[in-house]
């Protein structure tokens, strides 16, 4: 059986990067001061970051339905099957509205909504483990389940440089922003299950960095049976790769036999917390199951 692995631009996947895996990725749609425009088509991780900085109005928005649905037909002209991962419905409602989709009878047992609360760089994750599924052999049916099933074995930890943007989300009053700012407080923030809450605060970078290898350290033990192998340690960031490459230098001393890639933070996160933030990812691996090998 053949299976298509579509996800959204959430997930940080490029086009580029899309094609050379064999994958297929929806480009988000961004609202700045109310004109449209598409990740990694006509908006770049650069020319957002300027329009960020520019105090531009940035909304994000869910795919149009029409585009989403041309893909469907598109792909089902090729494949059996399709699996698609868009972002966590706790953040959007394009899961909900895709799901919603899929139980047209045109789409049932051919379309295959992933709801596991991922985004961004753990989205990506998910994304890698669907592409490893299928290629073992697993329908889409097989495949939105395992990925559902874990779909609490991820975090994210990240590192802000300012409450700026949280108060521009409404996250935080604008009083609240400006005293936290004179105060210092750099605060630590975690994204599991969906959700963004803060996890610490902090007053340095060094000091939130630290924060943010012990809680992996903490995830590693109580959560991944205290074996390093079986899950993926990633760096993030928000338009800051030259702190990014440091912090990778500092987590692979501690755990040196690792692979640790650096990936930006996906545009979407990008709008809440703003640019020079840095981040630490942990997740099991799929293929460390035993029984989907």
């Amino acid at each position: 059986m053949k299976i298509a692995i579509l996800t959204d631009s959430n997930s940080g996947i490029t086009r580029e990067e899309a094609d050379n895996l064999n994958i297929y990725v929806l480009p988000m749609p961004f609202y700045i001061d109310d004109e449209v425009f598409f990740e990694d088509i006509d908006l770049t991780q650069e020319e957002f970051y300027k329009r960020l900085e520019d105090n531009c109005k940035i909304t994000t928005s869910m795919p149009v339905v029409g585009d989403l649905l041309d893909k469907w037909d598109k792909l089902l002209e090729d494949y059996d099957q399709i699996v698609y991962i868009p972002m966590s419905s706790s953040l959007s409602s394009s899961c909900q509205t895709a799901h919603m989709l899929s139980l047209d009878d045109e789409y049932e047992d051919k379309v295959f909504v992933v709801d596991n609360q991922r985004i961004s760089v753990t989205m990506r994750e998910s994304v890698l483990d669907a592409k490893y599924l299928a290629e073992k052999g697993y329908n889409g049916e097989d495949i939105k389940n395992i990925l559902e099933d874990h779909k609490r074995d991820s975090s994210i930890y990240i590192s802000l440089v300012t409450l700026e943007y949280l108060s521009r989300g409404g996250r935080l009053t604008k009083g609240v922003a400006a005293l936290g700012n004179i105060l210092r407080i750099k605060p630590v923030l975690q994204i599991q299950g969906g959700k963004l809450d803060t996890f610490a605060r902090g007053r340095t970078l060094e000091q939130c960095k630290q924060t943010m290898i012990s809680a992996i350290k903490e995830d590693i033990k109580n959560r991944f049976d205290d074996d390093p192998s079986i899950v993926e340690i990633a760096i993030a960031h928000t338009d800051n790769e030259e702190e990014a490459i440091k912090f990778r230098e500092e987590v692979l001393e501690i755990w040196p036999d690792r692979e640790i890639v650096i990936n930006p933070l996906s545009l979407s996160v990008a709008c809440h917390i703003g640019p020079g933030s840095l981040a630490i990812t942990v997740g099991r691996r799929i293929g460390s199951f035993k029984q989907y090998k």
